[in-house]
């Protein structure tokens, strides 16, 4: 969680300043990220779980709707396509591939009961942010005017 918070924090530290709708659904992202890695990481009996605030359905509805509303500013996907393009897109990229990795523990750890009971709603809703990244990527090439690059099957 910490390497995809970090990851964020320099993809919003390259964002144009004019995205400011999009650096603040990112700073809320990077804010929930923290309570997710805290509760990961605390035992059961530690008195911190209760301070800290539980992933909701909401959340992930959230992610749901900003996600539409990029892809409605962006032209259709018809093609598979090479991460990169505009520096700031090429880590939203990478903050994609580092959240399929967290993804991948937290499933880990829901098999040896460290949960903290809320397994499904963390695991969907870190499914649902890389595709939040990846939709992200490709918007912040289209704003910039940098073309993606169609993976070519050779």
């Amino acid at each position: 969680m910490d390497e995809l918070n970090s990851y964020l924090g320099l993809l919003v530290s390259n964002l144009p300043a004019e995205e400011e709708e999009i650096i603040e659904e990112i700073r809320h992202i990077q804010s929930l990220l923290f309570h997710i890695g805290a509760r990961l990481s605390s035992s059961p009996s530690s008195p911190l779980l209760q301070s800290l605030r539980k992933l909701q359905q909401e959340d992930i509805r959230g992610l749901e709707q900003i996600i539409d509303r990029i892809e409605n500013r962006l032209p259709p996907l018809t093609e598979f396509i090479l991460p990169g393009g505009h520096p700031c897109a090429a880590v939203a990229h990478v903050s994609r591939a580092v959240c399929r990795r967290a993804e991948r523990r937290v499933a880990a750890l829901a098999g040896h009961g460290s949960e903290r009971g809320e397994p499904d709603t963390v695991l969907i809703y870190l499914n649902r942010l890389s595709d939040y990244l990846f939709v992200l990527a490709r918007y912040v090439n289209h704003i910039t005017g940098v073309a993606e690059t169609v993976w070519k099957r050779r």
